[in-house]
């Protein structure tokens, strides 16, 4: 696996804080957790990995000859005569994140219906980021708003294709919700919600192959970044539990939305507060008066819990 670089600064206290910057051509989030637990592996004294590492890329390969079967609508291409300027004005970009508590969590979960209710946490978050995001942008109502989500896609593939497991490259999608900023802000909380969950479940193997052939038939497109905002869940990727004998981290994960591994990215973050209260940060940027806006739909939604804390940059897990 190829990386920028990668370096250990040693605190006072006697922790550490592991930095680690890598090139996203070469694995995703997936893959680099596997990377850090065998690192952490080794570090502890391991002589080979728990988990040996696969390559399968022919699985993800196009097919000969390549053709589309699924709607990708994150690579659509918009046109930009009538966008709100103030969400690419990058001199006035600020970096917050939003702690949610488990409490907070079970409110929005009784914001929407009750068929809604078991859907994951991730698709709570994001459906509250969206429609807060949207209505802070202050768009016309009929203009188009998406939402894409990171999909890991190991698990879409068929039984036989099991390896990929152990895989350590780019094996994800990030299909794309869309809707009118109108209908989205208009709605109650649950249409964006079932508009999320829904494309997130557009992300099968046949999604997978045609997505393979849209890159070749297209010459790798770029995803669509009008309007549009990506949102990676790095719950599942437990950053934070990777061990190097000194224990659990206090914090794994990104922490700078602009020059994290995916540009103009959202992220959702284990973490525990300093008082020990379990939750989710939610790393986002905007511009400082779209922030505010932001603050402000949150605070009308949950009132006035969510207050924002600045975030540096780096990719940061630090270690007690």
């Amino acid at each position: 696996m190829v990386m920028h670089w990668s370096s250990v600064t040693r605190l006072k206290y006697g922790g550490f804080i592991v930095g680690v910057n890598w090139n996203h051509a070469i694995a995703d989030a997936t893959g680099l957790k596997q990377f850090m637990n065998v690192w952490a592996e080794m570090a502890r004294g391991a002589h080979q990995p728990s988990i040996q590492p696969v390559w399968r890329r022919e699985i993800l390969m196009a097919r000969d000859p390549p053709r589309v079967t699924c709607n990708h609508h994150e690579y659509e291409q918009i046109l930009s005569s009538n966008i709100n300027k103030e969400e690419d004005v990058a001199a006035t970009i600020v970096h917050h994140s939003f702690f949610f508590t488990l409490t907070r969590i079970a409110e929005i979960r009784r914001l929407i219906p009750f068929h809604l209710r078991q859907c994951s946490t991730f698709d709570l978050i994001t459906a509250c980021f969206w429609c807060c995001r949207t209505k802070a942008l202050q768009l016309e109502p009929d203009e188009e708003v998406r939402m894409m989500c990171i999909v890991n896609a190991r698990s879409r593939f068929r039984a036989d294709h099991s390896p990929l497991v152990g895989y350590y490259g780019n094996c994800f999608a990030f299909p794309a919700a869309v809707t009118t900023a109108g209908k989205l802000c208009g709605n109650p909380l649950g249409y964006g919600v079932e508009l999320i969950r829904k494309a997130k479940a557009q992300v099968t193997e046949e999604y997978m192959h045609s997505l393979a052939d849209l890159m070749v038939i297209k010459e790798r497109c770029l995803f669509t970044t009008i309007r549009s905002c990506v949102v990676s869940d790095l719950t599942r990727a437990k950053y934070a539990e990777v061990n190097f004998g000194w224990g659990e981290a206090v914090y794994g994960g990104v922490v700078n939305c602009v020059a994290g591994p995916l540009p103009r990215a959202t992220f959702i973050i284990p973490h525990k507060n300093a008082e020990g209260e379990e939750g989710l940060i939610l790393l986002i940027f905007l511009t400082s008066e779209v922030m505010k806006r932001f603050a402000e739909e949150l605070d009308k939604m949950f009132g006035n819990q969510n207050q924002p804390t600045t975030i540096g940059p780096s990719f940061v897990i630090s270690t007690l």
